[in-house]
């Protein structure tokens, strides 16, 4: 079952690294106090809560949100069913959350036009009519029809003026990372091909929609993935980012000739956060995981000599907070001052005002801790060594209320595992979901890691799981769990759970049927289960498709390995979710079923993907009551 892991760590130890390579990082004590009901853990009644500030218009601090006065324009209006405008596209992939880009002077406007005629429908079940009735959505399926997307040029009555003349690649390109120019005469455009192996970034002419040039380009045997759009810096230059140049998500200087300079030179993924003028040049911010892939901190660095990429001169980068843990910040307008959000495993939350120097002006808040008079367990909070030992993953682990070393204890392992997510961070109880506390206090002893595959970790680390889901993330977590059982002896080998949610669902149970003798029970909820019906976007990118890649599909998919399951599985899903389509787990059903396998199954009529309100709560009664029984 380990061949794979055991070659690597022989390898490992061979390049002179230690076996297990386990550090703890934090260790917080337990105390004693009242139990909190499943109902409270997800009502967010003991997350910590504290004074909150934002920065006003003016500059000026202010306890409320200040609500900028949208502009007001009308958009063209689509006769043509399946043709829609100004709305988002590529189902929100590529950072894409709106469809509607005004350009600086005011005077026009970049607008989406989708044209879904050619998608496959999926039909959801709504119960809520007399009769019942089929309720279908425009779904593309891997390898299959997907959207086309155009980008218009209106004026703000909802004339269109022109269309981009886009001609790269095929009609089913991506458009992203839209962005105007900041005398509003060009526009820039990601152009992203269907495959998500080539990018293009275009300039074009507003006034007519034409082709001025391709300024750069960006191609990658994995992925490309752009994420932002441009931001203006001097004249005719702008700060972009991309992980395919460094093999980090870094900063670059560009200008409208292709010419590069890269500005954050750690490896070491980092954000873009703002700007402000200073003495002969510019303050760029950003946020940095250079300390740490489970922190996050502000830099800045001062660009002068603007005449040029070539003439521009980087400067050092500063280092603008200092306490350990999660920093998330709010540049003021003016860009001197910042507001400094921030917590560690070990404190709450605090904000901070800052000078953009970095020193502090005052602590606007702190927060009181929520759980004082909660009975809480101890808290471990550290790293292990991967699958591949070339890289270590980070994790949380809750030990259970009462804890007796001389006892036996079962063991839940939540899971996620997925692209652009970091379960772990340096935040407050190392990013606690309530239930884990809820389970601790139940018993059970709670372990969440994170795996290859997720982000803040550089491309390489990111790019594992690249044709193949699945495979490096279940290695990871098995390799976690196997050193944790070995330093914990109390733990019941015996009683081992897995749970997660949409692609942790998928992980859950991936994780039990790959290692069948390793866990008891399972909870999946809207789980992936075979990656051809998944969306094009999000599914093409890590998977390409079935044509390209057979093996890999064959490899992660789910329904050939029903009859591998030992585990007593429960699956729950929403059954109008219209990310991961209910055909999903109702085809893993089937397969148990062919399988003889036996397995529980709840829907949840009027949920969609992520359930809220009453399902909620309804849900983590019933996971926590399925762990309760069978664990």
């Amino acid at each position: 079952m380990y061949r794979k892991l055991i070659s690597a760590i022989v390898c490992g130890v061979l390049a002179g690294i230690p076996l297990f390579a386990n550090e703890v990082i934090y260790s917080l004590p337990a105390h004693d106090g009242k139990t909190i009901s499943v109902e409270d853990s997800q009502k967010g009644v003991y997350f910590p809560r504290m004074k909150t500030c934002h920065w006003a218009p003016d500059g000026t601090l202010s306890t409320e949100r200040i609500a900028v006065k949208p502009r007001r324009y009308v958009l063209p209006k689509s006769s043509t069913p399946g043709i829609t405008y100004g709305t988002s596209v590529s189902r929100n992939e590529f950072g894409i959350n709106h469809g509607v880009f005004p350009s600086p002077d005011g005077s026009r406007l970049a607008v989406y036009r989708k044209d879904e005629r050619a998608v496959s429908i999926f039909p959801l079940l709504d119960i809520t009519s007399r009769t019942g009735s089929l309720k279908v959505i425009p779904y593309p399926m891997n390898g299959m029809a997907s959207e086309k997307i155009d980008l218009c040029v209106c004026d703000t009555l909802g004339n269109i003026l022109t269309t981009l003349k886009v001609t790269d690649f095929t009609d089913e390109r991506y458009l992203t990372g839209v962005s105007w120019s900041a005398d509003s005469k060009n526009i820039f455009v990601q152009v992203l091909d269907r495959s998500q192996h080539h990018m293009h970034l275009n300039m074009y002419r507003a006034s007519d929609g034409s082709f001025v040039r391709t300024i750069l380009t960006e191609d990658n045997e994995a992925w490309v993935e752009p994420q932002d759009p441009l931001w203006p810096v001097g004249d005719g230059m702008f700060i972009y980012r991309t992980d395919n140049r460094s093999g980090w998500k870094n900063l670059f200087l560009c200008d409208t000739l292709g010419n590069v300079k890269r500005i954050s030179d750690k490896p070491a993924d980092v954000a873009y956060v703002g700007q402000a003028p200073c003495k002969d040049g510019i303050w760029v911010y950003y946020t940095s995981a250079e300390f740490s892939p489970v922190e996050n901190h502000l830099m800045r660095v001062k660009l002068s000599r603007l005449r040029s990429v070539a003439a521009a001169r980087i400067g050092k980068p500063e280092r603008l907070t200092t306490e350990r843990g999660w920093h998330s910040v709010s540049l003021s307008p003016d860009g001197s001052r910042f507001i400094d959000a921030w917590s560690s495993v070990g404190v709450p939350g605090c904000i901070d005002i800052r000078n953009c120097d970095g020193t502090l002006v005052e602590r606007f808040s702190t927060a009181p801790d929520p759980l004082q008079d909660v009975k809480v367990p101890e808290v471990e909070f550290g790293k292990v060594r991967a699958a591949d030992p070339r890289f270590d993953n980070y994790y949380r682990f809750f030990k259970p209320v009462d804890f007796d070393p001389a006892k036996k204890y079962p063991l839940i392992v939540y899971v996620y595992g997925g692209p652009h997510s970091q379960m772990v961070q340096d935040r407050w109880l190392g990013g606690i979901r309530m239930w884990e506390l809820v389970m601790a206090q139940k018993g059970y002893a709670v372990y969440v890691q994170d795996n290859r595959g997720t982000q803040n970790r550089g491309a390489q680390f990111e790019k594992a799981i690249n044709r193949f889901c699945g495979h490096s993330e279940s290695e990871d977590q098995l390799a976690g769990l196997e050193e944790l059982l070995e330093r914990c002896p109390w733990i019941d080998r015996e009683r081992i759970g897995v749970h997660g949610w949409s692609y942790g669902g998928f992980m859950t149970i991936t994780l039990a049927t790959k290692s069948p003798d390793t866990f008891k029970v399972a909870v999946a909820g809207g789980p992936v289960i075979d990656w051809k019906w998944y969306e094009v976007m999000y599914g093409e990118r890590y998977m390409d498709t079935m044509e390209t890649n057979e093996s890999g599909f064959a490899k992660s998919s789910l329904l050939d390995k029903a009859g591998r399951l030992k585990a007593k599985l429960l699956i729950c899903q929403g059954a109008i979710d219209d990310t991961v389509v209910w055909e999903h787990s109702l085809s893993f059903v089937q397969a148990c079923i062919d399988a003889g396998v036996q397995l529980d199954y709840f829907p949840y009529p009027t949920s969609y993907h992520n359930m809220t309100g009453k399902a909620r709560i309804h849900l983590y009664e019933k996971i926590t009551d399925y762990f309760v029984e069978n664990l």
